[in-house]
């Protein structure tokens, strides 16, 4: 089975993290946590538009990847309810002046984003029992209660999903890696604007961090 990368990352190189001993899958643990990060209209549209329409109403839009990656992850979020495993939306809420940050140099569109843009999709919308995180920085855990949520709850295994692959999903792996927690990335159910960047940092997750496998596999292994 092809793997996301295998049109960016040569098989020599590949072999040069294998000859290293990267790449060994963890597993899961015994309580899993599912992270739906900044899957918000800002990041995919009110509707499922091709990327360069879909930023014509939001500009931090990644377009129809974005609900790609929602479709896959309705029937993962589905299966946590049913099995009562904790749900955890780490989230960009609108930004203020006073704590626009780096963030707003870099990007300043994001100060810019109408308050529907922050809203959720109703098809992954969280409920009253699931835990929202709102955050000011690409990490879910830095500047947050996270690591304490998760620990008061039992989880040793993070499943993170939701955008983008390359800054808040990845900052989240690296993070919840080095708080020492099992994670594993569902690969259709992360996104990006950019397919490259998306495709490298799968692989960088996958061989440095944490699990990067289908969802579907994904589901099967939970226990």
């Amino acid at each position: 089975m092809g793997r996301p990368w295998d049109d960016v990352i040569s098989a020599e190189e590949i072999e040069r993290y294998k000859a290293a001993g990267f790449g060994r899958p963890s597993g899961l643990g015994k309580r899993p946590a599912l992270l739906i990060i900044d899957v918000q209209y800002r990041t995919v549209g009110l509707e499922r538009r091709p990327y360069w329409e879909a930023i014509k109403e939001f500009k931090t839009s990644c377009g129809e990847v974005g609900w790609s990656a929602i479709d896959h992850i309705v029937p993962l979020l589905k299966l946590f309810r049913e099995r009562d495993y904790p749900v955890f939306y780490p989230y960009v809420a609108p930004k203020m002046g006073y704590d626009a940050g780096r963030l707003a140099q870099k990007v300043p569109d994001i100060m810019n984003i109408s308050a529907r843009g922050y809203d959720f999709p109703t098809e992954i919308a969280p409920r009253e029992t699931d835990v929202m995180v709102p955050k000011k920085h690409p990490s879910a855990f830095f500047g947050t209660p996270l690591a304490s949520y998760l620990i008061d709850k039992g989880v040793d295994t993070l499943v993170v999903t939701g955008c983008s692959t390359s800054g808040c999903v990845r900052g989240t792996v690296v993070d919840g890696f080095a708080y020492n927690f099992r994670v594993a990335v569902p690969e259709e159910c992360v996104f990006d604007r950019s397919p490259v960047s998306h495709a490298v940092n799968l692989f960088d997750m996958a061989y440095k961090y944490g699990d990067v496998m289908p969802v579907r596999e994904l589901m099967a292994a939970l226990p």
